[in-house]
């Protein structure tokens, strides 16, 4: 009998332990969101995606300075991991770039317009850059690549608002040159999530291109790199128990499937109601926002 009565309390002293050790181990593993995307949640990525396709058809303006920001304030309502969510961001944004970048690119082409002599060059460099762009984003921490983006927008704001007289044109330089300043033009562009536009365009520009091959030729060049970043993102954020079901590496298919659902239809758009609306007083607005949304990044 007191054997019996030893080995119930032994047994039962051994739940309460299993029982413990169960709740410490649940407890750690990290939070994830439901795999299931809610109604909600679609319609928050088809609204990002609208809005990107309008602002880029309607002010040029490329989609990751919309995207990035609405996707990491998205991401953070959904309970991601917190230490993560600009580099799923970051990643998702690039992806998103390569439908985006791939029909504006075409666009331009059948006009006959990209200098694909230019972008040949520069291919090699953009590819490396990305590598190198995406792999510096695995070693950085949630806030220094948020601050390194608001910067990114604090710039680009500005520039909206004081567009600063562009200089004389130049000459092309030669190849090597103009690698080492595409490897540039894709390393800052696959950290921040962007088509790399924003610098292309000034550098074509400004080596003796006119405005319509510049940014025709800057189209071209925005795939490869978010192609490059793209793998680069996997490949660093592979195997990481942190991110949210739905992901591969450093990219959430389910805001990529929204957004490009939803900017793809809505860019033409934006590019009529160019030819109708005030233009620069809608810039001014925007780079305000831009600015504000800036100084919350930095300040944050």
């Amino acid at each position: 009998m007191t054997c019996a009565i030893g080995w119930m309390a032994g047994a039962r002293g051994l739940e309460n332990r299993w029982h413990e050790t169960a709740g410490k181990l649940a407890a750690s593993r990290p939070q994830q969101a439901n795999p299931k995307m809610s109604w909600i949640e679609l319609a928050a990525y088809l609204g990002t995606g609208a809005i990107a396709g309008l602002m880029a058809g309607l002010l040029g303006v490329g989609g990751g300075v919309i995207v990035v920001p609405a996707l990491v304030w998205l991401f953070t309502k959904a309970g991601f991991a917190p230490e993560w969510i600009f580099h799923l961001a970051v990643g998702t944004s690039l992806t998103i770039l390569i439908g985006t970048g791939s029909a504006s690119a075409y666009s331009h082409h059948r006009r006959g317009a990209v200098r694909w002599d230019l972008v040949r060059i520069l291919v090699p460099g953009l590819v490396i850059g990305a590598w190198l762009g995406s792999a510096a984003a695995g070693l950085l921490d949630e806030t220094w690549l948020r601050r390194i983006f608001g910067l990114f927008l604090l710039y680009v704001g500005a520039n909206m608002l004081w567009k600063p007289t562009q200089g004389t044109a130049g000459e092309l330089p030669g190849a090597m040159a103009m690698r080492l300043a595409g490897t540039g033009i894709g390393t800052i562009s696959a950290l921040l999530g962007i088509g790399g536009g924003v610098m292309t365009v000034p550098f074509l520009s400004r080596s003796g291109l006119d405005m319509r091959h510049a940014v025709a030729s800057s189209a071209a060049c925005g795939p490869p790199i978010a192609l490059a970043g793209v793998l680069g993102f996997v490949l660093v954020g592979w195997g990481n128990q942190a991110l949210p079901p739905g992901s591969t590496g450093f990219v959430y298919w389910p805001a990529v499937a929204g957004v490009l659902l939803a900017s793809a239809p809505a860019a033409p758009i934006g590019a009529r109601l160019a030819h109708s609306l005030p233009l620069p007083m809608l810039k001014r607005i925007f780079a305000v926002l831009l600015l504000a949304v800036a100084l919350k990044l930095l300040l944050r």
